[in-house]
């Protein structure tokens, strides 16, 4: 079957119809004078079957929720992609192909989500797409399986995405692919540009993988065609698409930089043909050799036709919606909230609270509290854990686990189900110890819209992470990145699971909210931050128990980033900051400073970003204005926080890494205590009186 019937076929217009989209493409990159023309030079025949008679799109609706989404993997060879949503009647003009790589143009070198209709995903860095994709295809199933009900087939799609000989080197391809393999995601088709060429050389210089063999090895569908042969690729889309139970991979020989005097040679993939270079292959091509950027009048309304086939399926999906909210009143409105991006009312309603002086308790248990108050309320809050569930306290009790059940190696063996089945309906995703695929499948989920996803691992193995949580800020994508185990109070685990450095980092990647709340009421707030958030969010959880604060004299909340938890009577001799577990450390300090007659303000700042997110006046009120004595507390690396102390502040934290041991004795030892935090103090206040009381005690 094919997604959007063609017209009979007419070789000829086929012909210069594929020809178009590589001289739109290598006329792109001259103008710009720098691009990779290779890509699209050898990939336009696999392009133009895809997007003239498989994928079902709309270019006056380019966010149609049951569209087909498209990946270019190898989002350098972005040029094809611009040409391809030009030509088929995206927002897209031909006046930005000719700005191809200018500054301000919506044609930028990579593609990027939200910069120009028709965009799913932010590629460029490789593996990313690929990784994408997964996600995007884990999102439809979910939702169809979720909302569909029988004879409204509501959500129903593919996920197509070109991949390159670079996307497969990247180990995060190599994790999503087995992950996908897993799950039985047969409504994901890539199509692999398999030219053989990189940037430097040959894949025969550092890659020589049996590349069928090993997908086939990780359950996909596997198809090896030639692809400048368009019968064969629309063969093989034909059987991919009938394949349901296993994701597919198309093998696609091609010839990067086809037509070009450069052709079959790493020389085309990254480096624009020059003006005789464009001449030859135009000539090469048989096409008109002036103007540039000629497309012929019938070509254009060849490919505006696959758009129109596209608009009437679209026409007739909104009329089966209207049924399905007719006939199925109560799961077509949870889904139209979902795909809008909005929250039920009351959603937060019955999140816990926890008493001043209660139990002890870790933010990550408390964590776990939240977020199985809320769930039940909110149908399409999905994610899960690299293996970590028990640990990061993320499973959602009852709400089943994701995935097909033809994955499970002994369907009657205990497979650690958080209860409610097993199915693409169940909402804890276990993504395996699969950290760097597991954040870019969440980003693609994210981006695929419909539901709200979650990941979850240990701080320190943010590391792995760090391109997908980069490139969620990037392109706006709503992702709740869970971390837990945030500090050397870890302890026995040693250095190598003890984070330091790792929070500074999030914190310097822009557009990215990281929040890292000092108890469990904090961690309630902080939740409800993250789930109103318009994009990214990160939260850090301890792993060691931690008091319930005391917050009746509180002035201000944690979506204030920063706020008064306790003051004093009158102007503060300083002000103690502290964010996470070392709030309390801050607490302490201050009643030890009281005994000695110093009065100390004490603030708790969950996030660096929101605080910087209010007015002058707020913050200057909270901290005290310029010249105040300050002390920042936490068990992390100190870079940053200059910016927050002044000229007048010192920092307590550490710059070195950890040590093995109790994490209560780890703490005492690089001086995480009241007494250290206390000194620190008296001595930014010139009290060596008292320092010397305090050491001698």
């Amino acid at each position: 079957m094919t997604a959007v019937a063609p017209p009979a076929l007419d070789r000829e217009l086929e012909t210069e119809a594929i020809n178009a989209l590589r001289v739109l493409s290598i006329d792109a990159v001259q103008a710009a004078n720098s691009g990779h023309p290779g890509l699209p030079l050898g990939a336009a025949p696999m392009a133009y079957v895809l997007f003239t008679e498989f994928l079902k799109f709309n270019p006056q609706d380019p966010e149609w929720p049951n569209r087909d989404r498209f990946i270019l993997s190898a989002g350098h060879g972005s040029a094809l992609l611009y040409s391809l949503l030009h030509i088929t009647g995206y927002d897209l003009s031909l006046d930005e192909l000719k700005n191809f790589r200018q500054l301000g143009s919506k044609t930028p070198g990579h593609p990027e989500r939200l910069h120009a209709p028709g965009i799913d995903v932010t590629t460029g860095p490789l593996g990313q797409g690929f990784a994408n994709g997964v996600g995007m295809a884990i999102a439809e199933r979910f939702l169809a399986s979720t909302f569909n009900r029988p004879g409204h087939d509501i959500i129903d799609h593919f996920t197509y995405g070109i991949v390159s000989d670079g996307d497969l080197m990247e180990g995060v391809t190599a994790e999503a692919a087995s992950l996908a393999g897993h799950l039985g995601l047969g409504k994901l088709i890539y199509l692999y540009d398999q030219n053989e060429i990189t940037l430097a050389g040959t894949i025969g210089l550092s890659f020589s993988e049996d590349i069928p063999a090993r997908f086939r090895a990780v359950g996909w569908h596997v198809q090896e065609i030639d692809g400048m042969d368009t019968d064969q690729v629309r063969a093989a889309l034909e059987a991919a698409q009938a394949e349901t139970e296993r994701p597919s991979l198309i093998c696609a020989r091609t010839v990067i930089g086809f037509g070009s005097p450069k052709a079959d040679t790493f020389g085309v993939h990254g480096s624009p043909l020059g003006g005789e270079g464009v001449t030859k292959t135009k000539e090469a091509l048989d096409y008109p050799l002036e103007p540039a950027f000629y497309v012929a009048d019938n070509v254009v309304a060849h490919f505006r036709a696959a758009g129109e086939r596209g608009a009437e399926k679209h026409t007739a999906w909104k009329q089966a919606y209207q049924a399905f909210t007719e006939q199925e009143p109560e799961a077509a409105a949870a889904l139209t909230l979902a795909l809008e991006g909005k929250l039920p009312e009351g959603w937060d309603s019955d999140l816990p609270t926890w008493e001043p002086g209660a139990k002890p308790i870790s933010t990550r248990k408390a964590s776990g509290e939240v977020i199985n108050a809320f769930a039940p309320k909110v149908p399409n809050f999905i994610g899960g854990s690299a293996d970590l569930n028990p640990s990061t306290n993320t499973a959602m009790k009852g709400a089943g686990d994701f995935g097909s059940p033809a994955a499970l190696l002994d369907p009657s063996a205990e497979q650690g189900l958080a209860g409610g089945g097993w199915g693409y309906s169940g909402r804890n995703i276990h993504f395996g110890i699969r950290e760097h695929a597991m954040g870019s499948a969440a980003n693609g989920m994210g981006a695929h819209g419909g539901v709200i996803p979650f990941t979850a691992t240990f701080l320190v193995f943010a590391d792995y992470m760090r391109p997908p949580m980069r490139l969620a800020a990037m392109s706006d994508v709503k992702v709740i990145f869970v971390f837990t185990h945030d500090s050397i109070a870890v302890g026995e685990d040693g250095p190598t699971h003890q984070p330091i450095e790792q929070i500074v980092s999030l914190r310097a990647i822009p557009k990215l909210v990281t929040i890292r709340p000092a108890d469990a009421n904090e961690t309630a707030d902080a939740w409800r931050v993250a789930m109103t958030l318009a994009g990214p969010c990160v939260l850090v959880f301890s792993r060691q128990d931690l008091p319930v604060l005391d917050r009746s004299r509180a002035q201000g909340t944690v979506a204030d980033g920063a706020y008064i938890l306790s003051d004093t009577n009158g102007n503060p001799d300083l002000v103690l900051i502290g964010t996470g577990s070392e709030v309390d450390l801050a607490v302490r300090a201050a009643a030890l400073l009281l005994e000695h007659g110093l009065s100390a303000r004490v603030v708790s700042m969950p996030s660096w970003e929101l605080f910087d997110q209010q007015d002058e006046s707020y913050r200057e009120r909270v901290l005290g204005p310029t010249g105040t004595p300050r002390v920042a507390v936490e068990a992390g690396a100190t870079l940053g926080w200059e910016r927050f102390i002044g000229d007048r502040g010192a920092v307590v934290g550490i710059d070195r890494y950890g040590a093995s041991g109790p994490g209560a004795e780890v703490l005492k030892h690089f001086g995480f205590t009241p007494e250290h935090v206390a000194v620190t103090a008296l001595r930014l206040l010139g009290q060596d009186d008292l320092v010397a009381q305090f050491e001698s005690a």
